[in-house]
């Protein structure tokens, strides 16, 4: 009896069809890790545990304790991010870390999770009397740690924390008069930007708004083979990698670019290569729709939720996830700027795992309380 008690308390709050597919990604990680880099394979499964960990806490937790953590976990978030732009540690030409002498720490990455619950707790609070200040307010609090984390400069992150922000306020009730202008000028932007290509990406050519660096990513980007062994040279790789996996792919541990070494960072960013290489276009559609079905289940849990903070929170998150994975995807076959963005439950790494069994131990605890209230 006893032992059953414990057993209902360990899985009452997870919810089995996203735990499986979480199970699925996890299990072929650990494969792909096995063959892209041996060596990490330990490390991985300890970060993998600590993850899982962190979800089941987090699953355990109602949305409405998470709602009272919303305001405190967004405060402390941008005092630390400008306790990093005041005295950060600078590593690699960025400035992103902040020293507690115990231990270093990354605030941005605190941010992916605080700013979406800080904004559905926001519109939670103007239930019933929005108007258009209030998605003013919305975009003013989005704003302030998007400009510090890309001060840092941290753009992968930068937009992976405007995306969860705009995705809240999508969910919230935008207009689209207002989204229509915004979408236009995007356009007309990348048009310009594509048409002037070489005056533009000269040198001595400045953008306005972007560093050196950023602007070299986009330029790279319209044109790699300009500086194949340089800028290029990640593109341009992991391309050679997805185009020689054919359909079938060259089996595990048999990809030339991924053993010979030729893929820069095949164990983070740009693992989907690794996987493009030795599994094939049948090991893409294979995982396109287990991430797929975790974002179809993110948003059906959305669909059924009880308040409007778990509806725009577990909708937020859910097309968070699949923000993870188109970038991570498009700058890995070149249709988007390399941006550091990792591809989710896949990619090895700590922090931006916890980070997003976090988010899908939300997902859960909104899906289980759900559940309880209609009991």
């Amino acid at each position: 009896m006893i032992l059953q008690r414990i057993w209902r308390a360990i899985i009452n709050p997870i919810d089995p069809f996203l735990f499986a597919l979480m199970v699925l990604l996890i299990g072929f990680t650990t494969l792909v890790m096995l063959s892209a880099s041996p060596d990490r394979i330990e490390a991985q499964l300890i970060n993998t545990g600590v993850a899982l960990s962190a979800m089941w806490v987090v699953a355990s937790i109602s949305p409405q304790r998470l709602q009272l953590l919303a305001l405190p976990l967004y405060v402390v978030g941008v005092i630390l991010l400008i306790a990093v732009a005041v005295f950060g540690d600078i590593s690699k030409g960025a400035q992103r870390w902040l020293d507690l002498g115990v231990m270093r720490i990354q605030p941005s990455e605190l941010l992916k999770i605080a700013m979406p619950l800080m904004l559905a707790w926001y519109f939670q609070m103007r239930e019933g009397s929005l108007a258009v200040r209030d998605f003013v307010v919305a975009a003013a609090l989005l704003a302030l740690p998007v400009y510090l984390i890309a001060s840092q400069p941290d753009l992968g992150t930068s937009l992976l924390v405007l995306s969860s922000g705009l995705f809240i306020i999508f969910f919230a009730g935008l207009s689209w008069k207002l989204i229509t202008p915004v979408m236009l000028a995007g356009i007309i932007a990348i048009t310009a930007i594509i048409a002037t290509e070489d005056q533009i990406c000269q040198p001595d050519v400045k953008w306005p708004g972007l560093r050196d660096y950023q602007k070299h990513r986009v330029c790279t980007l319209l044109d790699p083979n300009k500086d194949p062994l340089g800028k290029g040279f990640h593109t341009i790789q992991a391309e050679i990698a997805i185009g020689s996996g054919g359909w079938l792919g060259k089996g595990w541990r048999n990809g030339t670019q991924t053993q010979l070494e030729f893929i820069p960072e095949r164990h983070t960013d740009f693992i989907f290569a690794v996987i493009s290489e030795e599994f094939g276009l049948i090991g893409n559609l294979g995982l396109l729709l287990t991430l797929l079905l975790v974002i179809l289940r993110g948003l059906l849990i959305a669909a059924h939720a009880a308040t409007v903070f778990s509806r725009l929170l577990a909708g937020a998150l859910s097309l968070s996830f699949f923000t993870y994975a188109f970038v991570n995807m498009g700058m890995v076959t070149g249709i988007l700027p390399v941006v550091g963005v990792p591809l989710p439950l896949v990619s090895y790494g700590g922090t931006a795992l916890v980070t997003l069994c976090l988010g899908l131990g939300i997902l859960m605890s909104i899906a289980r309380h759900r559940t309880l209230l209609q009991k």
